[in-house]
């Protein structure tokens, strides 16, 4: 499977993982995170394979967790809830989400696309 490369074109996080794909000649598919949000049952995938906490998932800094005060409300929710509202908006998520469908990387450290990807 080629690396599907779930991203916010406007993300600046986003935009220094691109950069390094591209400087490592990584082969990906991009997919705008807001346009092709993510369905419940790929990020239960995603969450399972990633070994990560669901809390990581959550833009913590993005307006909408903000305006939702999700900071106080996801202590609250079950994890099917969870995952129900991240597949609800793709605001709502961290990114960039990187996956080969066996793996899966969150946000951008170079140490962890190293490990992964390369």
């Amino acid at each position: 499977m080629t690396l599907q490369f779930i991203q916010y074109p406007k993300c600046t996080t986003c935009k220094k993982a691109q950069k390094w794909l591209d400087a490592n000649g990584i082969v990906y598919e991009a997919v705008h995170i807001v346009e092709q949000t993510p369905s419940k049952e790929q990020l239960k995938s995603y969450y399972e394979a990633s070994g990560l906490p669901l809390k990581k998932f959550f833009n913590t800094s993005g307006n909408k967790y903000k305006e939702l005060g999700l900071k106080d409300k996801l202590i609250h929710m079950s994890e099917e809830e969870q995952i129900s509202l991240l597949a609800s908006d793709g605001m709502l998520i961290k990114r960039p989400i990187v996956t080969d469908g066996k793996k899966v990387t969150l946000g951008f450290k170079e140490s962890d696309f190293l490990e992964s990807w390369k």
